[in-house]
């Protein structure tokens, strides 16, 4: 009895040795997508907020419907946070909703930037786009 207890002991200190590492492993926001050189073909102040993607970009480029990205303009330096919502797929429309029309209009060229939250390294989904935002190139820095 005393030799299953003395096993128990030495179990349960591994998996106290596993727990702690694993809450002290450092998580790092990294880039998981990446849309570069999106056209802007719409900004529409009056709607409430969001930019515009079509579903097959953000299959591709691995965004979900909801998702916070990072817009950078190319055209002007601005850069804000938004969230991704759906155009139909192939439609080649990228629409900067609400507020950040003031700042990013149809014409600019952006580029459009998710990150994830992991403790291990991750091969971002990088896509070059051409004016009407197809996919030219998939392996874009």
């Amino acid at each position: 009895m005393a030799r299953l207890d003395r096993r128990w002991v030495a179990a349960l200190k591994v998996l106290q040795r596993v727990l702690w590492w694993s809450l002290c492993s450092v998580l790092r926001n990294v880039l998981k997508s990446k849309l570069h050189r999106a056209t802007v073909t719409d900004a529409n102040v009056q709607y409430e907020g969001s930019i515009t993607i079509p579903t097959d970009l953000m299959e591709a480029a691995d965004l979900w419907e909801g998702e916070r990205v990072l817009v950078t303009s190319i055209t002007n330096g601005q850069r804000l946070e938004t969230y991704v919502i759906t155009a139909p797929a192939g439609s080649g429309q990228i629409v900067i909703n609400g507020a950040a029309a003031h700042r990013i209009n149809t014409g600019h060229l952006v580029t459009i930037m998710a990150f994830g939250l992991t403790d291990q390294p991750v091969v971002p989904k990088r896509l070059l786009l051409n004016e009407r935002n197809e996919i030219v190139n998939k392996t874009v820095l």
